[in-house]
């Protein structure tokens, strides 16, 4: 591990440093690491602005979305000149502002079957911050098939959920389909351009998701693989839900079915 650390990077981390559970070598694994960002919008501005403030060595971002004047009411990573570019150009703009050492990789591209083989394995970790079924099975299925952790969020209106996925790890550990078999009929569940979101609902789950994130690096405390941290801002309450290994899961199961990365098909509502 890699103790050497510069004058600027000692006084930029220092409240990093001088946490016993941190300290200069969690520092130094922080800046070895690397974290793919799926998404740079509700969720992935405040998660990747934190991992990058907080001296995580390389963050790719992908997304092939362009910038709209509705999409700054929550995707703080972004300003009202840079409306019509695309996101990941644009956050990772912003990430390299706040921290010119850290080293940030745009992909512009949508995260497919192909794009998932090629990237996750490149990085040490995976978040969803996505807002659409397909592409959040394509990522469960991605990276228990490649073997990378991830860390998952959801929001709608006033509510958030995260979770982290570490099934490739064995048997204790059960996988994003262990929770939601297959997607939901089209239409079933409505998109936050449908039914809104409370912009700082977004916020709140976006860094707890980079929390989660850096603990895995640290390797310090307990991480939420295995566990559903529910949240609902009216009421002020949090809450803790266990998730168990489904034995007949398609994907982590005693006989999986699900054996290669392809894109789930949508499921018609009857």
């Amino acid at each position: 591990m890699d103790l050497d650390f510069t004058d600027a990077e000692l006084h930029r981390y220092s409240r990093h440093i001088l946490l016993a559970d941190v300290g200069a070598e969690g520092q130094a694994k922080l800046r070895a690491a690397s974290v793919l960002v799926v998404g740079a919008g509700g969720l992935g501005s405040p998660l990747a602005l934190y991992l990058a403030a907080a001296g995580v060595g390389r963050i790719g971002i992908i997304d092939d979305d362009t910038l709209e004047l509705s999409n700054l009411q929550r995707q703080i990573a972004h300003t009202t000149a840079r409306i019509g570019r695309g996101k990941a150009d644009s956050a990772a703009e912003t990430l390299r502002a706040l921290n010119p050492e850290v080293v940030v990789e745009v992909h512009a591209r949508r995260l497919d079957a192909a794009a998932a083989r090629e990237l996750i394995p490149r990085y040490d970790i995976t978040c969803d911050g996505t807002d659409n079924f397909p592409t959040r099975f394509l990522l469960g299925d991605a990276c228990h098939l490649l073997g990378r952790p991830l860390v998952s969020a959801a929001v709608l209106r006033f509510e958030g959920q995260l979770s982290v996925f570490q099934s490739h790890r064995g048997t204790a550990f059960p996988c994003h389909r262990c929770l939601h078999p297959e997607m939901p009929p089209e239409g079933l569940v409505p998109s936050c351009s449908e039914a809104g979101v409370l912009g700082a609902v977004t916020g709140v789950m976006g860094t707890l998701q980079a929390t989660e994130v850096m603990k895995l690096i640290l390797g310090i405390g307990e991480t939420l693989a295995g566990r559903l941290l529910l949240w609902d801002a009216l009421d002020a309450r949090f809450r803790t839900v266990r998730l168990k290994r489904d034995p007949a899961c398609a994907l982590c199961g005693e006989q999986p079915t699900i054996r290669d990365i392809a894109e789930p098909a949508p499921v018609c509502a009857a």
